[in-house]
């Protein structure tokens, strides 16, 4: 789960992105496996009814097989270039109407390397958010990846930006030049005053998503439509069967997809798991996240002790921690360059727990700002006025974060819980807990129903499926990983041991890498679980 960590006060009315669709008829029969025939056809002519949204999502797999894809060039300004295609799929916002009003999603693919012999279908990513777009995945195959050069040659490698991400009919929250507008208030409450205030921002955020994005399409921001949809993309693809790469909020989307179409799939890969279980989905998840980043913060810190004599930062993790708080503190004070704030150094500084790959680039620009050069800071931590498509992709992203994890699920009205939790939280675990709660707030005041999350499970006809995780990882903890696992029968769980990155699969780990391959390749699974060491950790240039 990748997020932002702060709200600003929604901004002004804009129109929704949800177009009429004509009526249609569902005479063909669905892609094999799929809901019989006879459900879709049952609901032919019956556009001004609601249907059971099984029947809905037969209705529009069925649509979307018979319809395909009109692969072309992508459009100009997606930084797409060939031979990367593009093209759309037709879903319904809302599966208990198949007929009614319609959006289109944004997909992309590039063709396997291989020859027709060693084809072996399209590998569908979703890279996690929820609001992340997947549309750069197939680039892995067009860049000559080395890590998927085997993997190119079985499949075609394709990306799709989800409901009311990018492309995909776009939801919004607020005004994208205000999301971006820094510095913002600490995270970390002095007082009660300081609560009350983010309480009401979190509110003016959540109106801002009824206002802006519509109370139609906002109730239908769920994980469980964006599954219906991957499964109307797999139809749209041709595909019998879907073969299913997801990482982070990716592996809860490919849990819901597993329950609900189990003999729909052929092969799934879910790397850095959410906890599916219905007690965790959302509100404990997040809980459990502000302990685990605290533990990843400090593998950092201690790997930036190692090297002081690089970034002369601290020679002890201690010293690294108490030069943190200092930092925060100045920050409080005075803004760095006036728009630098402590939840702007969040906002970048969470970077390292996230990934190793930016240890060395927090720990460069935090010892350039202590050398003197606090323009890199700012360059680094500051927000850009100036990117327009950049804010717009931000609050977009940030927009779907919260209505997806609003809308899946049912999180505590009362602010005595919120406020009991965080508080408790924050005394052990303060690097992360009150900028997750803000993040999450207007949750408690979400202006449309919120669902009850699906009961994950192992269905008929699942195949095996791969979970990796690493044991530290900050923002999916390792415990989900072991319920999911628990959940799917026949699973394998790989364990990247004394590792924290998120996202494991696309990191040069040979003992991961070559079991992904045989798994894709061959659909090959190890007889046991199996943990793997850890990748390399990041040496700094002039380590000595």
């Amino acid at each position: 789960m990748r997020r932002t960590l702060v709200l600003v006060s929604a901004g002004a009315l804009i129109a929704g992105a949800v177009a009429a669709a004509p009526a249609a008829t569902a005479t063909t029969a669905p892609e094999p496996g799929a809901r019989p025939a006879s459900q879709a056809a049952a609901y032919t002519g019956m556009s001004a009814l609601a249907v059971p949204e099984t029947a809905g999502e037969a209705i529009a797999a069925a649509t979307a097989g018979r319809t395909g894809i009109d692969w072309a060039a992508c459009p100009d300004g997606w930084g797409l270039a060939a031979p990367v295609q593009c093209g759309w799929v037709t879903v319904p916002v809302d599966y208990a109407h198949p007929f009614g009003a319609s959006i289109k999603l944004a997909v992309d693919r590039a063709v396997g390397t291989g020859t027709p012999a060693e084809h072996q279908g399209a590998l569908v990513y979703n890279p996690g958010g929820p609001g992340g777009s997947g549309l750069r995945f197939p680039l892995r195959l067009t860049t000559g990846s080395a890590l998927w050069k085997n993997t190119a040659k079985a499949y075609d490698f394709v990306g799709f930006d989800p409901r009311g991400v990018g492309h995909s009919a776009p939801i919004s929250c607020q005004d994208p030049q205000e999301f971006v507008k820094a510095p913002k208030p600490d995270p970390v409450p002095d007082d009660e005053a300081d609560k009350l205030a983010q309480r009401k921002l979190a509110k003016e955020y959540a109106d801002g998503c009824l206002e802006r994005t519509g109370a139609a399409t906002l109730s239908q921001m769920t994980t469980v439509n964006t599954a219906r949809d991957l499964d109307v993309i797999r139809a749209a693809l041709g595909e019998r069967k879907l073969n299913y790469l997801g990482v982070s909020y990716g592996t809860y989307l490919g849990a819901v997809y597993a329950t609900l179409f189990p003999g729909h799939l052929r092969r799934m890969i879910v790397d850095s798991v959410v906890d599916p279980a219905r007690d965790q989905i959302w509100y404990r998840n997040n809980l459990d996240q502000d302990v685990a980043f605290e533990g990843r913060w400090a593998d950092w810190e201690t790997w930036v002790a190692k090297y002081d004599s690089v970034y002369h930062i601290g020679d002890t993790p201690a010293k690294v921690q108490a030069k943190w708080l200092e930092l925060r503190a100045a920050a409080k004070a005075h803004p760095i360059g006036g728009v630098v704030g402590p939840a702007e150094l969040l906002g970048f500084f969470q970077n390292a727990p996230y990934y190793d790959s930016m240890w060395t680039t927090v720990a460069g620009v935090w010892s350039s700002y202590l050398a003197g050069d606090t323009q890199a800071l700012v360059d680094a931590a500051g927000p850009d006025l100036s990117d327009t498509a950049g804010n717009i992709t931000a609050e977009n992203g940030n927009a779907v974060y919260t209505a997806v994890e609003c809308t899946d699920a049912k999180w505590p009205t009362s602010w005595h819980v919120w406020d009991r939790d965080n508080t408790a939280l924050n005394a052990q675990y303060p690097f992360l807990t009150w900028a997750n709660a803000w993040l999450n707030l207007p949750c408690a005041t979400w202006p449309v129903r919120q669902q009850n999350p699906v009961r994950v499970h192992t269905g008929p006809g699942l195949p095996g499926v791969l979970i990796v995780q690493s044991t530290r990882d900050a923002a999916t903890p390792y415990p989900g990983a072991v319920d999911l696992h628990g959940r799917l029968d026949g699973s394998r769980l790989i364990t990247e041991q004394d590792a924290g990155s998120h996202g494991v699969t696309n990191l040069t780990n040979p003992c991961i890498n070559s079991r992904v391959d045989a798994y894709l390749l061959k659909g090959t699974l190890d007889a046991q679980d199996v943990t793997c060491g850890p990748h390399a950790t990041p040496v700094p240039a002039g380590a000595k």
